[in-house]
C-alpha cells in the first residue's frame, strides 16, 4: 500500500535521504522548508503521517503542531524529528500533539517501522471493525470476509477462528487457545478444530495459488501474508541493515 509523508524539514541532506529511502518503496512525499509552508501543506492536503523537525524557521515544530491539534483539528499523526534528547523535550513535544519522538541522528528503517506503527493504529482507531492482513479483510461488523477483493463463505465458526488468527497475525496461536475461545469447555470432539480449519482453508486458501494459513504440527496455526513463505518445520495448507540520517 502507499503512504503519503509530509516531511517538515529544512535540512536539505536530512530531506535528500528520507526521499532516496522512502520513495524507493513506493511512499508518496511531499516537502516543507519551514513552518509556515509546512502547516499550509499539513491543511490543505490529507496525508498518513507528518515527519516535523522541531527547529523550523517561520514557525518552530512545537508551534505547528499545537496549532494544528487546536485550531484545525487536524489528527493526522505527527512524529517529531529533532536533535534534542532530553526528557523534558520529549514531553513538550507530546503536549503539543506529536505521536511520537524520534531523535537524531535516526535509522531510516527504524523510522519506516515507526511511519507503518502509527499508520495501523490510526487506522484501527477510525476502523476498528475492519481487520486487514495481506489481500485477507475480515469486518467484524458486517460479519464478512474477502481475500483480494473476493467474498468467502464463511461458517460462523469459521468467522470465529480466522478473527483470532487475524488478530494474532503473524503470531501462532495455540489449539488451546483456539478451542477455549471457540467452545469454551464444550468443545464438541476432539477432531472438530481440525475439520473446523479444512473448511475454512477451503475458502482463503484453496482458490488461490499461495495459501495464508499455517500448520505447525503439534502447536496451532498462524495467519501470513500470501508472499510469506512457511519455514521448513511448518505443514503446508495441504496438511493437515540500517541506513541512518545523521545531522551534517
Amino acid at each position: 500500500m502507499m503512504y503519503k509523508i509530509l516531511i517538515i524539514e529544512d535540512n536539505p541532506d536530512i530531506v535528500a535521504n528520507v526521499y532516496a529511502f522512502f520513495e524507493a518503496q513506493g511512499y508518496e512525499l511531499d516537502n516543507a522548508h519551514n513552518g509556515v509552508s509546512g502547516l499550509e501543506l499539513a491543511i490543505a492536503n490529507r496525508y498518513d503521517v507528518i515527519l516535523l523537525d522541531v527547529m523550523l524557521p517561520g514557525m518552530n515544530g512545537t508551534k505547528l503542531c499545537q496549532t494544528l491539534r487546536a485550531e484545525h483539528h487536524n489528527k493526522t499523526p505527527i512524529i517529531m524529528l529533532t536533535a534534542r534528547d532530553t526528557v523534558s523535550d520529549k514531553v513538550i513535544g507530546f503536549e503539543s500533539g506529536a505521536d511520537d519522538y524520534v531523535v537524531k541522528p535516526f535509522s531510516l528503517v527504524e523510522l519506516d517501522a515507526r511511519i507503518k506503527a502509527l499508520i495501523r493504529r490510526d487506522q484501527n482507531e477510525h476502523f476498528p471493525h475492519l481487520l486487514q492482513v495481506g489481500e485477507l479483510q475480515l469486518d467484524t461488523e458486517r460479519r464478512t470476509a474477502t481475500r483480494a477483493g473476493h467474498a468467502l463463505r464463511l461458517t460462523p465458526t469459521g468467522f470465529k477462528i480466522l478473527q483470532l488468527l487475524m488478530n494474532a497475525a503473524p503470531n501462532v496461536v495455540t489449539k488451546a487457545e483456539i478451542e477455549d475461545k471457540v467452545w469454551g469447555r464444550d468443545i464438541p470432539d476432539s477432531d472438530a478444530l481440525r475439520t473446523h480449519v479444512h473448511t475454512l482453508r477451503a475458502q482463503v486458501d484453496k482458490p488461490f495459488s499461495q495459501p495464508m494459513i499455517t500448520t505447525l504440527a503439534g502447536i496451532g496455526y498462524q495467519l501470513g501474508a500470501a508472499d510469506n513463505t512457511p519455514d521448513a518445520a511448518r505443514v503446508s495448507s495441504n496438511d493437515v541493515v540500517n541506513d541512518t540520517v545523521t545531522e551534517p
